[in-house]
C-alpha cells in the first residue's frame, strides 16, 4: 500500500500508464485497499494531483467492480467504504477540493445506485445528520451527494421498488429539506436577516450555491409525484408571493457576473431549475417579461433563456392560454419580442464557428434540450415556432414568420455583403416554421403544408449550395448544406442525386465547418431508408466513390498529431457509410483505401480519443473487407497481410480500447475461409486461449466469435490437439460463472454441440459441461441464465447432427443423478419453453419436438409423466404460427442498418462495441424443417411406430389433445 501515491502519481503519465494502471489493478485485491485509498485522498499533505487521481480511481472501482464476478470486492471492505464516504464528502469542504469532491459524490452515487436501501440502510441519516443552518460549506457537499443519488429518478420508469425507495427517502429527508429550503431562500431574498451567514461575499455566493442545488432536489423528489409535504407547503413555493415567484425578479448586485463571462451566475441557475420545476405552474407572461425584447443578450444567460423559451413552448403546447393565442396580434408581438431577437447570430456565435468549429457543430445539431448545456437559443426559439404551428396557429403563424423571412431576404438582396446574418436569420425561421416533426436520425418527417420546402431551396437556397467561391459567407454556405440535411427526406432521389457532387465539391472547402457539414449530409442522404431498404445502392454513387474517399480522408489524414486527426469522426463516419454504400464498386481501389486506413490506425493508436472514431475507422475496416472479399475472393490475402501485422503491434503493446475489435476482425478473415484454418491462425490459438487476455472484459465477445470461428473449421483438429478442452475449461472458469458473460458462454457450447462428433461430446465433454452449467443454476440463478440455460437443452435437441439424440443429453443428466431430468424438465424447460422470444420460436419448436418424439427414455419412467406438460408447452408454442418461419433477410444487409445506432454505446467505458459490419448471419440450425406442423405429425407418427399409437394417444390427450 505504500506504493499507491507513487502508481496514482504514474498513471498520470502515458509513457507508464500502462504498467501503473495493472499494478494498482493488483493492488486493489488486496483487502482493506478501498478504505486505504480513501485515506490517502483526503490526505492534505499529499500532492493534489495524486489525489485526485485516487479519487477518480475509486469513482471507477464504483462504477465498473463494485459488484465484479471475478476476483470480487470483499463484503466488509464494501461496508467500511460505505461508512467513510459521507464523511469524506464532509471532509472535504474546503473550496480547493471541489475537484476531489466532485469523484467522492459521485462515488456515493454509484454505490448507492446499487447498494442502497438494502446494504446502505443509514444513507439517508448520515446526510440529514450532516445538515446545518449555517455552515454552507458543508451543506454544499450534502447537497451534492444527495442530489447525485435522486437525479437518477428523473429517467427511471414508475415502480414499486422505485416508489419504495423514494418513500423510504422522503420519510427521512423531506422535513429537514424543507426547513433548509426556506431558510436558503430567506437568506439570499433577505440577506440582512443573518449577517454571520451571508458574509463576507463568500459566504453569499455558498448560499447561492446551495439554492441551487436545493431547486435541483426538489425537481428529484417532485419528478415522478408531488409529495404531501411538498403539497402542503405549495403556497409557499408557487404561490403569488411565493418563493419560485420572487426569484424570477431577484437579481443581486452582488452576484451578477461579469457581462463577458460564458458562465450561468447563480441567479440564472435557479431561474433556470425554477422553469423546470414549474412549467405547469408559473405565470408564462412573467417569463415573457423576463426575456422579451432581447434582455438577456449574454451567453451565460443562454441556458435561461432556452428554458424560458422551452417553458413558453410548453405553455402553447398545454393549450391552457389557447384565448391569448388565438389573437394575431399576439403572435406577432411573440415573434418579434421573443423569437427573432433570439434567432439571430450573435458575435459570439460567429467567433465559434471560427475558433472552435467542432462545438459549433455539436450545438447546431443538438436538438432542443433546454436547461442542459447542448440547449442552444437558437432551437428553443424554433420550438416555440413549431409549438405555435402544432398547436393550432399554424396559418397566422406562417403568415407573420414568413413576412420576417421575406424581410431577411431582402436586406440580403440589397447589401449581400453586409447584411448576409440576415439572410442566415431567414433561412433558420424557414426551416423552424416548416418543421412539423423531426428526428436526429431522419431530419424532418413531417413538414408544415403552407410551406413549399423545396421551392425555397431552389429560390434562395441552391445558389448558396452551388457557389464555391468565396463571395459567399461560408456561414451561408453551411446553412445551404444544413437546409438539405434538414430536409434530405422532402427529396426525391433524383434531386438527392443532382446535389450529391455539389456536396463533394464542398468536402474540399478549407472550411471547417463547412466540409464536416457536407460529411454528416452525404453520411445521412446514404443512410435514407425507404420501406426499410436502403435507398441508394453500389450503382449510385459508383462513379463518385473514389473522389469522395479521397477527400474525406484527406482531411482525416493533415489532422496530424493523434489527437487532431481523431477529432472528427463525423468525417471517418462519413467514410464508413460510402464503403458500405460503395460495396464491390471499391475492388479496383481497395488496396490504397485499405493502406490509408492501417497509417491513420497507426497514428491514432499511439493515443485514442475519440472513441466514435475508433468505432468508425474499424466499421470502415471491416465493411471494406466484407464486400470486397464477397466479390472477389482471391483479395482476402492482401486484407491479411495488411491487417495481421498492426493487428499484432495492437495485441502485443495492449491497446484496450482496439483489443476487442481487432478479435473480431481477425474472427471476419476467419470466417471467410469457407473449411480450412491457415497455419497462421492456428499459431494464435494458444494465446487465445490464456487466462490474461479474458481479463478485459470488452475482448470477450470478440474472442468467442473468434474461438467459434475455429471450431467451425476445426473442430477434430482442436479435440485431438487438446485445444477444445482448453476451450470448455474458459467456459466452466471464465464465462458460465459470471452474471455478464454467460450469454457468451452458452454461444460457445452450442458451438460445440453442432461441430464436435458426438462421441467425442459424450465421452469426454457432456458431464462437465452439465455440471458446470447446474453449479451455477445452483448458486446464483438469474431470469436471464434460466432462460439461457433451458434454450442451451433445446438448441442441444433441436440441431440435426448425426449421432446425437436427446437421448444422450438425458442419459448423461440421469448419471449424474437419478430422475434429475424429470426435475429439470419441469422446473425449467417446460415454463420457458413458451417464454421464448420470436426469433427463437421455431428453434424452440424442433427442439421439443425432437425430444419428445424421438426420445426413449422420455417415453418411459420416470420422464413419461412429463411429457404431457412438455406437449402442452409445445402447443403454445405453435399458438402463434408467424413466428415459426424465418424471414428473408435483404443479402449483403445483415448488420448493416445497425450501424447507425453504433455511436450511442461506443466508449471506452461500454464493455463491448460490437463491430456490425462484421456481422455474419447465423446459420439457421433448424433450416432442416420446413414445415413445423408437418414435422410434428411426421415425428409422433414415428413414435407411434416405434411405441405403439395406444400411449401416443394417451400422451398426446393427456396434453391436451392434437395440435
Amino acid at each position: 500500500m505504500a506504493d499507491l501515491p507513487t502508481l496514482l502519481r504514474a498513471s498520470l503519465d502515458p509513457g507508464s500508464r500502462k504498467q501503473a494502471e495493472q499494478n494498482l489493478h493488483a493492488l486493489s485485491t488486496q483487502k482493506g485497499f478501498l478504505t486505504h485509498l480513501l485515506a490517502l485522498v483526503l490526505q492534505q499533505s499529499q500532492d493534489l494531483s495524486v489525489r485526485l487521481a485516487g479519487a477518480v480511481y475509486l469513482k471507477n472501482i464504483a462504477k465498473l467492480r463494485w459488484e465484479e464476478d471475478d476476483q470480487p470486492l470483499a463484503e466488509d471492505d464494501k461496508a467500511a467504504l460505505r461508512s467513510q464516504l459521507v464523511p469524506a464528502m464532509l471532509a472535504l469542504s474546503n473550496p480547493s477540493d471541489k475537484a476531489i469532491r466532485a469523484q467522492i459524490a459521485e462515488s456515493v452515487a454509484l454505490v448507492a445506485e446499487l447498494d442502497f436501501p438494502d446494504k446502505w440502510n443509514d444513507l439517508i441519516d448520515q446526510l440529514v445528520s450532516s445538515l446545518s443552518l449555517t455552515n454552507y460549506n458543508v451543506n454544499v457537499g450534502v447537497l451534492e451527494s444527495a442530489h447525485s443519488i435522486f437525479k437518477q429518478w428523473r429517467a427511471q420508469v414508475r415502480s414499486d421498488k422505485l416508489y419504495t425507495e423514494i418513500n423510504l427517502v422522503l420519510e427521512k429527508f423531506v422535513t429537514p429539506f424543507l426547513q433548509l429550503f426556506k431558510r436558503t431562500a430567506e437568506l439570499l431574498i433577505n440577506p440582512t436577516s443573518a449577517p454571520s451567514v451571508t458574509t463576507p461575499a463568500s459566504n453569499y455566493v455558498l448560499v447561492a450555491q446551495a439554492m441551487v442545488l436545493l431547486a435541483e432536489i426538489f425537481y428529484d423528489l417532485t419528478c415522478h409525484d408531488l409529495p404531501p409535504a411538498i403539497e402542503d407547503s405549495y403556497d409557499v413555493f408557487f404561490g403569488p408571493t411565493g418563493f419560485f415567484h420572487g426569484f424570477m425578479a431577484w437579481d443581486p448586485a452582488e452576484l451578477k457576473g461579469d457581462p463577458d463571462d460564458v458562465t450561468p451566475s447563480f441567479p440564472s441557475k435557479i431561474k433556470t431549475r425554477i422553469l423546470e420545476i414549474g412549467e405547469a405552474t408559473v405565470d408564462q407572461t412573467n417569463v415573457w417579461t423576463l426575456i422579451g425584447s432581447n434582455k438577456l443578450p449574454g451567453i451565460a444567460d443562454d441556458a435561461l433563456v432556452s428554458q424560458s423559451l422551452r417553458f413558453i413552448s410548453t405553455a402553447i403546447r398545454t393549450g391552457y392560454y389557447k384565448d391569448l393565442f388565438s389573437s394575431k396580434e399576439t403572435i406577432s408581438t411573440l415573434v418579434q419580442g421573443v423569437v427573432i431577437p433570439n434567432v439571430s447570430l450573435r458575435e459570439h456565435d460567429v467567433e465559434q464557428f471560427e475558433d472552435d468549429p467542432l462545438e459549433f457543430i455539436r450545438l447546431d445539431l443538438s436538438l432542443s434540450a433546454a436547461g442542459t448545456d447542448l440547449a442552444t437559443r437558437r432551437h428553443a426559439a424554433a420550438d416555440v415556432l413549431q409549438a405555435l404551428v402544432g398547436s393550432g396557429f399554424e396559418a397566422d403563424t406562417t403568415e407573420i414568420v414568413g413576412n420576417w423571412v421575406n424581410t431577411g431576404l431582402s436586406q440580403y438582396n440589397a447589401n449581400k455583403q453586409e447584411n448576409w446574418k440576415a439572410k442566415d436569420s431567414a433561412i433558420f425561421l424557414l426551416t423552424a416554421i416548416a418543421t412539423r416533426g423531426s428526428t436526429t436520425q431522419h431530419g424532418v418527417t413531417s413538414t408544415n403544408a403552407l410551406v413549399d420546402v423545396v421551392k425555397f431551396f431552389s429560390e434562395h437556397v441552391y445558389q448558396d449550395l452551388q457557389d464555391t467561391s468565396e463571395s459567399v459567407h461560408a456561414i451561408l454556405q453551411v446553412d445551404a448544406i444544413r437546409f438539405l440535411y434538414a430536409f434530405r427526406n422532402q427529396l426525391t432521389k433524383e434531386q438527392l442525386l443532382s446535389v450529391l457532387p455539389l456536396l463533394a465539391q464542398h468536402l474540399r472547402s478549407a472550411n471547417y465547418v463547412t466540409y464536416t457539414y457536407a460529411a454528416i449530409t452525404i453520411e445521412r442522404v446514404l443512410f435514407i431508408k425507404q420501406k426499410n431498404q436502403l435507398l441508394f445502392s453500389q450503382a449510385d454513387i459508383h462513379d463518385s466513390a473514389a473522389q469522395l474517399l479521397d477527400a474525406l480522408l484527406s482531411k482525416v489524414e493533415a489532422g496530424g498529431t493523434p489527437e487532431k486527426v481523431a477529432e472528427n469522426d463525423h468525417l471517418m463516419k462519413c467514410v464508413m457509410r460510402v464503403i458500405l454504400t460503395a460495396r464491390q464498386t471499391l475492388i479496383p481501389l481497395h488496396q490504397q483505401i485499405l493502406a490509408r486506413l492501417v497509417a491513420i490506425l497507426g497514428v491514432i493508436s499511439k493515443n485514442p480519443s475519440n472513441p466514435n472514431f475508433d468505432q468508425y475507422i474499424f466499421e470502415s475496416i471491416s465493411g471494406l473487407m466484407r464486400f470486397v472479399v464477397e466479390g472477389s475472393p482471391a483479395t482476402l490475402s492482401t486484407f491479411e497481410q495488411t491487417l495481421f501485422g498492426p493487428f499484432t503491434v495492437i495485441i502485443q503493446q495492449d491497446i484496450d480500447q482496439y483489443v476487442p475489435y481487432v478479435f473480431q476482425v481477425l474472427a471476419q478473415m476467419l470466417e471467410l475461409h469457407n473449411n480450412d484454418v491457415p497455419a497462421e491462425y492456428r499459431s494464435l490459438l494458444p494465446f487465445l486461449l490464456t487466462p490474461a487476455v479474458w481479463q478485459q472484459k470488452g475482448s470477450i465477445p470478440g474472442l468467442v466469435k473468434l474461438l467459434r470461428a475455429f471450431i467451425t473449421r476445426d473442430a477434430a483438429q482442436m479435440v485431438a490437439g487438446g485445444q477444445m478442452a482448453s476451450i470448455l475449461a474458459v467456459v466452466q472458469q471464465r464465462l458460465i460463472p459470471s452474471k455478464v458473460n454467460d450469454a457468451w458462454g452458452f454461444e460457445l457450447l452450442q458451438t460445440v454441440v453442432l461441430h464436435v462428433k458426438p462421441n467425442d461430446l459424450q465421452q469426454q465433454y457432456l458431464r462437465p459441461i452439465i455440471m458446470t452449467l447446474l453449479t451455477r443454476m445452483q448458486s446464483s440463478k438469474t431470469d436471464t441464465y434460466t432462460y439461457l440455460f433451458s434454450r442451451f437443452l433445446l438448441y442441444t435437441f433441436a440441431v440435426n447432427v448425426e449421432g446425437l439424440g436427446p437421448d444422450m443429453l438425458i442419459s448423461t443428466v440421469e448419471g449424474i443423478q437419478p430422475q434429475l431430468w424429470s426435475q429439470i424438465l419441469t422446473n425449467f424447460v417446460i415454463p420457458q419453453a413458451p417464454k421464448v422470444p420470436h426469433r427463437d420460436r421455431k428453434l424452440a419448436v424442433v427442439g421439443m419436438i425432437r425430444l419428445l418424439c424421438q426420445s426413449k427414455l422420455m417415453v418411459e419412467e420416470p420422464s413419461v409423466g412429463s411429457w404431457p406438460a412438455a406437449f402442452n408447452a409445445l402447443r403454445k408454442l405453435f399458438s402463434e404460427p408467424q413466428h415459426l418461419t424465418k424471414g428473408t433477410e435483404e443479402e449483403g444487409a445483415t448488420g448493416i442498418t445497425e450501424i447507425d445506432y453504433e455511436e450511442q454505446t461506443a466508449g471506452y467505458q461500454a464493455a463491448y462495441s460490437r463491430l456490425a459490419a462484421s456481422a455474419t448471419k447465423e446459420v439457421d440450425v433448424v433450416g432442416y424443417v420446413g414445415n413445423p406442423q408437418e414435422f410434428l405429425q411426421s415425428q409422433l407418427q414415428a413414435l407411434a411406430q416405434r411405441s405403439g399409437q395406444e400411449l401416443v394417444s394417451r400422451l398426446v390427450a393427456a396434453g391436451g389433445g392434437a395440435i
